[in-house]
């Protein structure tokens, strides 16, 4: 990681630790926009983090898509509910165009306006924050489309820290040929869970530190040192794999990210709730929180076996030619 992005993620790391502790993120998930909109602005205003892809001609920051991935994986690590995934999708989707919108990209850049990509309208990002002055790009045919009015409808979700809704769309109006943004928020959500599972991991460790057993600490335990270790091994791998389709996105990458991703983080909010016992099920736990982020995310965007057969089609064909 460059100097500039180890910068970029350690300032947004000291906005979540002053406005993003568990507490602040409860009472964000259970507000009617479901993210705290006073830290939205912080982020937009003092980070930037809303335009970190948008080029400077339009307001933004002239980032690139390693940026984006390094605030969504600090804003992972607490389980921050932002609309800024989404947004930089719909951007990254709007500059795909020969002429781009950029009186659009401009709002989004600033937090103005959100934004979302419907790759799967049935459980869009954002889809249920989104309004008129937001910007909804669907996917039809290989085709970026904007869904200029739409209707948008909350759904009931796993994982409280993530609203999502279906989007239905009404006049659209073509954008671009898809440049493959699917294999964009496959590798951002990657990132995001690979902060998640980071830090889900490191609570549980220093919890085996304190909780003790036959006069111990579990965590001085043999085996339970070896399953640690495996976890971390896990998370460290997968954060190299993911590291690599951050720099060079292509469809075989980002699967790979999105695999590994999700393998890690639900391994890592296994073994949390195994080893915090029976208090990391109750709603004071935030541990049960990482579990359902782990598993609403591993659904999210295609399920992990969606993402190994677009692995294994890589495969056949690079075998066939």
């Amino acid at each position: 990681m460059s100097e500039e992005r180890a910068l970029l993620a350690a300032t947004v790391a000291a906005l979540v630790d002053k406005h993003a502790g568990p507490e602040a993120v409860r009472t964000a998930m259970d507000s009617e926009r479901g993210y705290d909109e006073a830290l939205w602005t912080l982020l937009c205003e003092q980070v930037g983090a809303a335009a970190l892809v948008v080029p400077e001609e339009f307001g933004g920051a002239g980032g690139q898509l390693g940026d984006a991935a390094a605030v969504i994986e600090e804003l992972g690590k607490a389980l921050v509910p932002t609309p800024l995934l989404g947004t930089t999708l719909a951007e990254l989707a709007l500059l795909a165009a020969d002429e781009p919108d950029a009186a659009a990209l401009e709002r989004l850049a600033a937090g103005e306006a959100i934004g979302t990509v419907a790759l799967d309208p049935d459980y869009a990002l954002n889809g249920d924050l989104v309004g008129p002055e937001d910007v909804v790009i669907g996917v039809e045919d290989g085709q970026l489309v904007r869904w200029e009015t739409f209707e948008a409808t909350p759904l009931a979700t796993m994982d409280p820290t993530r609203r999502l809704g279906r989007i239905s769309p009404g006049t659209t109006a073509a954008v671009a040929p898809d440049p493959g943004i699917g294999d964009y928020a496959a590798v951002l959500l990657a990132a995001e869970q690979i902060g998640a599972a980071a830090r889900c991991l490191a609570l549980t460790v220093d919890y085996t530190k304190s909780r003790v057993q036959f006069g111990r600490p579990i965590g001085s335990f043999q085996a339970l040192k070896h399953r640690m270790a495996d976890l971390h091994v896990a998370v460290a791998s997968a954060r190299a794999v993911v590291a690599d389709a951050v720099a060079q996105p292509t469809a075989t990458s980002a699967a790979l990210a999105r695999f590994t991703a999700s393998e890690a983080f639900n391994a890592v909010a296994a073994e949390a709730i195994q080893l915090h016992g029976g208090i990391a099920i109750t709603w004071e736990s935030d541990i049960q929180l990482y579990f359902k982020r782990a598993h609403g995310s591993s659904q999210l965007l295609g399920a992990p076996i969606e993402q190994l057969r677009r692995l294994e089609a890589e495969v056949l064909s690079a075998s066939v030619r």
